[in-house]
């Protein structure tokens, strides 16, 4: 196996007294010609070896067949109208306003219609809605634009009634979505400078909340909050309210952020927090109290409300002793608690006092995947998912903390592929207990080591819970094992547990990791050649640490849009932002444990195994140079190994999708050749295709 060549020159840079080379530094230079051929000798040398793979077709059918099944996302009321996302199908799911949420699914019912179809905005699908508010009225709809993947989002303006957008565009906004204010002609959004370099790669200065005026030049638009001595700080104005301006700004992915207050018409605001040392979600305001859910003395957080009269702050539902508490909201009568119970979620009702009261019986080990509320109403919408369910809508009657009434929506099309969930718990280095979700095909007695894939996480207090993936599922059909495992770092147990894998406790994570896959292979789960690992984002820091750090555990490797020059992370777009969990390696110390588990920096001439590493050119948050350089030197190292007379003759394989970014918005029909890949390669390697070949798949 010859792997294209790649040129390495002198760069070295000293930082903090330490000469770090850096000889593919040009790659970060996405639109130069030698990057591009650079991608193009990649894909050119990846794509016979993946369209070799005896299960790929087999996959890719799979996968289409998951990802084009029908699906129903979660509905939400607004102005006596109802919204929902569906799909059917198409590159892009559409958006879809009834009358009612039961004539959602009834195309022939009068006042159902198709309000916005994002597979118009472009030939090839890759042009998606990435935010969508309806204002209170249910009159206008301001929703954001993304090509190719991008963050970068356009917000236009569509008329509810006539279908017809209105002359209004905005560009260069990112993460926020459009706020309404009262009256609901204007709205809040957070903008930043046309970019005056390279869009896809250049850190991002400061940024503003903005607001518009409906049919109002854009140029106009006024200025809520900007910090330009501070543009490493996001704002935004959430909950609305008619009376009340709530500003939370932070500085960070998962760090914490800060509350200010005033009317509208009044000029000065009134802060209620400051710091940015724990997080107050504000959820709504009630008979003058703002809700807010906090860790601040509470690590599994706990629901606070502030007397907007006095500022004083006090606690309505107290932490609870082994739940988390992830959000809450207000309806007419009552509050809706939303928790986490060994990682997956239940709901439970109170009253606005604290008052606990009944629990809504929305099903074992499922994940809330979405909720809306009103506090002019006492239904309560939601959806959930797990691992064997594609998504089960639900419309909740209440009155306080009483459950009156709860019924599901049926979400048409096939059910997912069969299989049991089970919870497994191993021990990590620290003597911590870490839990994973294990997902049996159905049929699979556990009597035998199976072919098993990894999907893991572990970062930014994301919780890894129960939820239904294309691409998870399809592995599973296929007969494979699925462990999904709750690492430190993530957000399954609250603050503890995430920053227990924060800055300079990272290695946990990866601890924790391989203390799952060791105890899978010590418990006849799998074996070592029948162990894959898979991750995206700080996933793919993941899997690009595990492959370098123990290369020994694994048949086959999967980083994806992977976190992987820890050194230089910081310095693209808004990478600066995931300091809050990683450290800023501007920084002594923070560069030191930056530099021990550095995928890139940690690359040594030994066998590795088969390693599939796959990004988007257009990835404007996790930018492609980190895969570029990481797969570069991925491979000049696995030929030295081989050329040394070792076992190195594993694939390392880079594949690029040329007109994608992060994943959002990704369409069908690329996601399906994408996961198609990752999983036949794993499925190669993992000896489930021979399996397939077989009939032995289950």
């Amino acid at each position: 196996m010859r792997y294209p060549e790649v040129r390495r020159d002198e760069t070295v840079e000293t930082i903090h007294g330490e000469a770090i080379a850096d000889p593919y530094r040009w790659l970060e230079d996405g639109e130069s010609e030698e990057t591009r051929a650079f991608i193009e000798a990649q894909n050119a040398f990846a794509e016979p070896l993946l369209a070799a793979l005896p299960s790929r077709d087999e996959f890719r059918e799979r996968v289409s067949a998951l990802l084009t099944a029908p699906t129903r996302g979660c509905p939400w009321a607004r102005g006596g109208r109802v919204f929902a996302w569906h799909s059917d199908g198409q590159n892009q799911p559409v958006l879809v306003t009834a009358d009612s949420v039961d004539a959602l699914d009834d195309a022939s019912a009068a006042g159902t219609r198709v309000l916005l179809d994002p597979n118009l905005l472009s030939d090839d699908g890759t042009v998606a809605v990435t935010m969508a508010s309806v204002n209170p009225e249910g009159t206008l709809l301001a929703y954001g634009a993304a090509d190719g993947g991008s963050d970068w989002r356009t917000i236009r303006i569509r008329d509810v009634a006539t279908g017809e957008d209105l002359p209004d565009e905005i560009r260069w906004t990112k993460w926020n979505g459009a706020v309404w204010l009262p009256g609901g002609r204007a709205f809040s959004y957070w903008a930043y400078d046309a970019p005056a370099g390279d869009a896809l790669t250049d850190e991002m200065g400061a940024g503003r909340l903005m607001r518009h005026d409906v049919g109002t030049d854009v140029a106009e638009d006024a200025v809520l909050f900007t910090r330009p001595d501070a543009p490493r700080m996001f704002a935004r104005h959430w909950p609305r309210d008619d009376d009340w301006f709530v500003l939370s700004t932070d500085t960070g992915s998962s760090s914490g952020n800060d509350l200010a207050v005033r009317r509208h018409g009044d000029d000065a605001l009134r802060q209620l927090v400051e710091g940015h040392e724990h997080e107050w979600n504000a959820i709504g305001i009630h008979d003058g109290a703002l809700f807010v859910v906090t860790d601040e003395g509470a690590a599994r957080y706990r629901l606070a409300v502030f007397d907007l009269a006095t500022g004083r702050e006090s606690t309505v539902v107290p932490e609870h002793p082994e739940d988390v508490l992830l959000d809450a909201s207000l309806t007419a009568t009552g509050l809706v608690l939303e928790y986490s119970h060994d990682a997956s979620h239940r709901m439970q009702l109170a009253t606005f006092a604290g008052e606990l009261g009944d629990h809504v019986p929305l099903g074992d080990g499922v994940s809330i995947t979405g909720s809306d509320t009103s506090q002019d109403s006492r239904v309560v919408l939601a959806t959930t998912e797990s691992f064997v369910d594609r998504g089960t809508r639900h419309v909740i009657e209440v009155d306080g903390a009483r459950l009156v009434a709860h019924r599901t929506l049926p979400t048409p099309g096939p059910a997912a592929p069969a299989a049991t969930t089970e919870r497994i718990r191993a021990t990590s280095t620290d003597g911590a207990t870490v839990p994973a979700f294990l997902v049996r095909p159905a049929g699979d007695d556990g009597s035998a080591p199976r072919p098993t894939l990894i999907w893991g996480y572990g970062g930014f207090n994301i919780p890894m819970n129960p939820g239904f993936r294309a691409v998870l599922a399809a592995w599973v059909g296929a007969g494979g094992v699925l462990v999904v495992p709750n690492l430190r770092g993530g957000g399954e147990f609250g603050t503890d547990w995430h920053k227990g894998g924060t800055k300079e406790r990272k290695q946990q994570v990866f601890d924790d990791l391989f203390a799952i896959a060791e105890h899978l292979v010590a418990t006849g789960v799998t074996t070592h050649a029948q162990l894959a690992l898979h991750g995206r984002s700080n996933g793919g820091l993941l899997a690009g640490a595990a492959l370098t750090q123990r290369p020994e555990l694994w048949a086959a490797v999967l980083p994806g849009v992977g976190v992987l020059d820890m050194l230089r992370y910081h310095r693209f777009t808004i990478g600066w932002a995931w300091a809050s969990d990683y450290g800023d390696p501007d920084e002594a110390d923070a560069h030191a444990y930056l530099r021990a588990y550095s995928p890139l920096h940690n690359v040594r001439e030994v066998a590795h195994p088969p390693t599939l590493i796959t990004t988007g050119d257009h990835d404007d948050r996790v930018v492609p140079a980190h895969s570029f350089k990481f797969a570069a030197e991925l491979q000049r190292a696995q030929a030295a190994a081989r050329a040394a007379g070792l076992d190195a003759d594993a694939p390392v394989l880079l594949s690029v999708d040329t007109r994608a970014g992060h994943g959002m918005g990704k369409p069908k029909d690329a996601a399906a050749l994408e996961f198609a890949d990752q999983l036949a390669f794993a499925a190669h390697h993992t000896g489930l295709d021979d399996r397939l070949r077989e009939g032995q798949a289950l």
